[in-house]
């Protein structure tokens, strides 16, 4: 047998490295390119250039952030930077978004899902619900999506939710029933993927914490209208339209992809040998729960207390510390936290000194008169459409609400919809709108990187769900929304 060349293995990762180095050069080239073609249109009568230099910074930055030729955050880093340097805001206004207390309020809350993971609070959760639930396939699915939507009450991170403690618990499930990639992928595994991360994306959309932009989509959404979509609020405009959707999509993906395997009592039993395993709740656990309850209450009751989200979000992560539940270095390991705090305060404060500018405005004046004469409601369901499906071209949640929940909004007020309507529709449909692609949000990497469904099934299936959840969250949510007398 010979013996390869001892350099062999260097030519193909060199040839990957000048593929990536050619990747990047690309993708920067399309950012500087959308800088340029904005800054190069003649400023509009009665729009200063800075505000011109600033919208053509920030469409590079939304730009960067979908072809990604460096992290979300660093791209917005760099687009924070421009903003200072070439003068378009005083550099206090341009680091002014990390001083918003909405920015601490999703880093303290990324903190507390790490001491729910760190403490195995999460899973435990997890097993109570498929103990009491799991002995049918359906009714397992029906478990692990109870757990995801309680954990989404304070964890903003779906990510940290979906793909670090729902996924290992659903695998470990399809493999205990010999599910794996490939010819076994139908026993369990598939259905598992594909109805979890269908479901991830309404418990996404039915809490202010159901994932990390939905604060910066309520911050939006009072800037243009007034209307403060408070915790509670968000929460209680999603109740009958999340029910009924979470009720609708696992019983639709049952019928047209279901699992060979229809009885599961050994995930019960599974579910039971782990809570033996992991005993009873120790200190750790008991302050998580704690915490968990604590925050969640305040956050239901702002009214009656007044303390800031982020107060009370703050006020969990100190309990955590000196309760020993979290070290200081888990505060400082948690990269995701720090990863979003960078990104989330350059977006809130240039998206909030976009719309000082009068652009948006502009751009509604603009718009309405493709919808002129039309009914409002028309108006209303053909842009939410467009706002929907437009995600197919993007690889985030975020990315799809800082481009386009600002202008959408004004137009559609333009058109002569409540603004109840308006907000909220979008709102939801912001996050309704990541189940087309298995790139839509955080999780959907994960789910489909375990290689149980295929792209193009994925595909289907994403589109396929999203007409129900059209129809529910449009229809059953004008309804609840009136019934509310909210519009």
């Amino acid at each position: 047998m010979s013996i390869p060349p001892t350099d062999a293995p260097e030519t193909p990762t060199e040839e990957a490295r000048g593929a990536h180095r050619r990747s990047t050069v690309l993708k920067w080239g399309v950012v500087v390119f959308a800088a340029l073609a904005v800054a190069l249109i003649p400023v509009p009568a009665g729009i200063t250039v800075q505000s011109w230099r600033l919208l053509a910074i920030f469409v590079a930055t939304i730009v960067g952030s979908i072809v990604r030729p460096m992290p979300g955050g660093a791209v917005v880093l760099v687009g924070v930077s421009a903003v200072a340097l070439l003068g378009v805001l005083p550099v206090q206004q341009a680091l002014g978004g990390y001083a918003d207390p909405i920015v601490w309020l999703v880093l303290a809350a990324f903190f507390m899902s790490r001491g729910m993971i760190k403490t195995g609070l999460g899973r435990r959760i997890a097993f109570l619900f498929i103990r009491a639930m799991g002995r049918r396939t359906l009714g397992l699915g029906y478990a692990l999506v109870l757990t995801d939507g309680l954990l989404a009450m304070i964890i903003p991170s779906n990510g940290a939710r979906s793909g670090g403690i729902i996924f290992p618990v659903a695998k470990s499930l399809a493999e205990a029933y010999d599910s794996r990639p490939g010819p076994s992928a139908r026993r369990l595994g598939a259905y598992l993927s594909v109805l979890l991360y269908q479901c991830d994306v309404i418990v996404c959309a039915m809490f202010l914490t159901g994932q990390a932009s939905n604060v910066l989509i309520a911050k939006f959404a009072k800037e243009v209208t007034g209307i403060d979509l408070s915790y509670s609020r968000w929460a209680l405009g999603a109740l009958l339209p999340g029910i009924v959707s979470l009720a609708v999509v696992p019983l639709l993906l049952y019928r047209v992809f279901p699992p060979e395997v229809k009885h599961t009592p050994a995930a019960a039993e599974l579910a039971d040998a782990e809570l033996r395993r992991m005993g009873p709740m120790r200190w750790p656990e008991r302050v998580m729960l704690l915490v968990f309850a604590l925050v969640a209450g305040l956050w239901m009751t702002t009214a009656w207390h007044g303390l800031n989200y982020a107060v009370v979000a703050l006020l969990g992560i100190c309990v955590l510390l000196l309760g020993g539940v979290l070290e200081w270095e888990d505060v400082l390991a948690e990269r995701g936290a720090w990863d979003v705090f960078i990104w989330y305060g350059g977006l809130v404060r240039m998206a909030e000194a976009l719309g000082e500018t009068g652009i948006t405005k502009r751009f509604a004046e603009a718009s309405a008169a493709f919808t002129s004469g039309w009914t409002w409601w028309a108006a209303l369901g053909l842009l939410l459409l467009v706002y929907f499906y437009a995600h197919y071209a993007f690889a985030s949640i975020t990315a799809h609400a800082t481009a386009m929940y600002t202008p959408f909004l004004v137009v559609i007020l333009a058109a002569g919809a409540p603004a109840y309507l308006a907000v909220l529709s979008l709102a939801y449909f912001s996050n309704l709108n990541a189940s087309l692609t298995h790139y839509g949000t955080t999780p959907a990497p994960i789910w489909f990187g375990a290689g149980y469904v295929r792209q193009r099934t994925w595909w289907l299936l994403g589109l396929l769900v999203s007409v129900p959840n059209i129809i529910i969250w449009s229809v059953v949510g004008l309804l609840w929304w009136k019934a509310l007398g909210w519009w």
